[in-house]
Formats: structure tokens, sequence, C-alpha cells
């Protein structure tokens, strides 16, 4: 069901807008710009969807984290790999998707251009939106 709908979240996405995007950054000071475009509750359950952009810099890694929910992400320039634990690491390019299950510990490592990747992610109301991980 989670799956269903963050599928349908990610495709609703290019065609919303918010009118009061919001910039955060997390971790804080690291090398990746998070823009919120949009975020609503997610109707009879315990979860909130949050579409936004991830613009990350050249030859980085984000850091390793995690969330309380699920995440998928559609690349729209650069390139990079992205390391999932338990997962050999998976290089992307632009027009490549991927899906990180909820709890799963991740990280990703940006190319030579760095990478723009719209993300979506539905996780459990009142928890933080990532957590780091060793």
């Amino acid at each position: 069901m989670l799956k269903m709908i963050a599928c349908m979240v990610l495709f609703g996405a290019a065609s919303i807008a918010s009118a009061s995007a919001q910039q955060t950054s997390w971790p804080p000071n690291t090398p990746i710009k998070r823009t919120v475009l949009q975020k609503f509750d997610v109707a009879d359950t315990n979860h909130e969807a949050i579409i936004g952009l991830a613009e990350i810099a050249p030859n980085v890694n984000i850091g390793r984290h995690s969330h309380f929910g699920v995440e998928s992400g559609y690349v729209i320039e650069g390139d990079g790999v992205l390391i999932v634990e338990g997962s050999p690491e998976k290089p992307f390019k632009p027009g490549d998707s991927c899906q990180i299950p909820a709890g799963v510990k991740h990280d990703a490592r940006s190319g030579g251009n760095g990478a723009k990747i719209i993300a979506t992610y539905v996780v459990e109301k009142g928890k933080p939106f990532a957590t780091p991980a060793p």
C-alpha cells in the first residue's frame, strides 16, 4: 500500500506546485540542499508525504541515514552511486529511479557534476524526517 502511495505521489509531483517552498538541509552543514516543494497528510494514516528537490554538490557523500517511512527518488541531473545497507552499490544517472524501504540505512555519493533528485518521502507524522546512522 505505501509503495503504491509513494509512486502515485511521485508521479503527481510534476503537476503540483507549492507557493511556499521551504529550503532545509539535513544534516546541517552538509553538501546537500533540500527544498521542500510540498508536504501533506496521507489520508486515513499516521503518515505524511514530503516532496522535495535534493541538490547534491559534486564528489561528496550525503551522509548515512534512515527514514521513518519509504523514500522514492527520480534523478533529473547528474550521477552518482546509491549505497543501501544489505544491497550492492547502485550507480544512478538521469532518468533512473529508486525506492528505499522504511528504516533502511543508506547513503549516496555524487559524481563530478553533482546531482539533482526529486524525492518523495512517506513518513510517520511526529517522527524526525531523517535519522543519522553510524
